[in-house]
């Protein structure tokens, strides 16, 4: 059996209408959605703040006095009154006046006698390396007028002769303010003998003119080699 509808009920004919108030809806829900605005709601406080207040010191004013003036000097008080003294004093026109010497009044007179300069003497001793003026032996060098004054008086022992003992011995010895040669030491020996033997000729040498050190005479620490050899 064929159904048939009548053109009232078809739908079909409706349904662009249907489509048109579908997207008219659509359109209002999405711009209802953009205008709608959602408020925060903001919870307002009072705080209580608490100022503090500081009180301004009053220094109060005060003014300097000024000094009072000086006191004005007191005039002085003339008098009318003139008291009158009575010249009771009696002088002497006889004066005599002694011009005779008197010997208890007398100034002694003493002769000048002119004290004598002391030469100033430096106690400590200088080496002879770095003296002012170096100590001279007879006028002349040490190096060779001391030199050949020692081996022209060196005497060399017997036994050590004897002993085949040869070698160097240093002396050191001390050149005096005087010239004199003392503190005869030996530095460095080689034997007893020899030592003796050099020790003694240089405490034999004359004296020498002594080293100065800012023009005034020194002490000079001297050191000098002995050559003892067997020939």
């Amino acid at each position: 059996m064929e159904l048939k509808k009548t053109p009232k009920a078809d739908l079909e004919n409706k349904r662009m209408l249907f489509t048109e108030i579908g997207l008219i809806v659509t359109l209002l829900i999405v711009f209802f959605a953009f205008e709608w605005k959602s408020y925060e709601t903001q919870i307002s406080t009072l705080e209580s703040t608490t100022t503090i207040v500081t009180e301004e010191e009053i220094i109060p004013i005060t003014t300097e006095e000024p000094p009072p003036p000086p006191e004005a000097p007191k005039q002085p008080v003339l008098s009318d009154f003139i008291d009158i003294v009575d010249d009771d004093v009696t002088i002497e026109e006889d004066i005599l006046i002694n011009t005779e010497d008197d010997n208890s009044l007398g100034v002694d007179i003493k002769d000048y006698v002119e004290e004598a300069v002391v030469e100033e003497v430096i106690e400590e001793e200088i080496p002879f390396a770095i003296v002012e003026e170096k100590p001279l032996f007879n006028g002349g060098d040490p190096q060779q007028a001391f030199t050949k004054w020692v081996y022209d008086n060196l005497e060399y022992p017997e036994i050590a002769k004897e002993n085949g003992v040869q070698g160097r011995v240093y002396i050191t010895f001390l050149v005096d303010v005087d010239g004199k040669v003392k503190d005869v030491k030996v530095l460095r020996g080689v034997d007893s003998t020899l030592d003796k033997a050099a020790v003694e000729v240089i405490s034999r040498s004359p004296k020498w003119t002594p080293g100065k050190q800012r023009n005034k005479p020194v002490k000079v620490r001297y050191q000098f080699p002995i050559v003892f050899q067997l020939r």
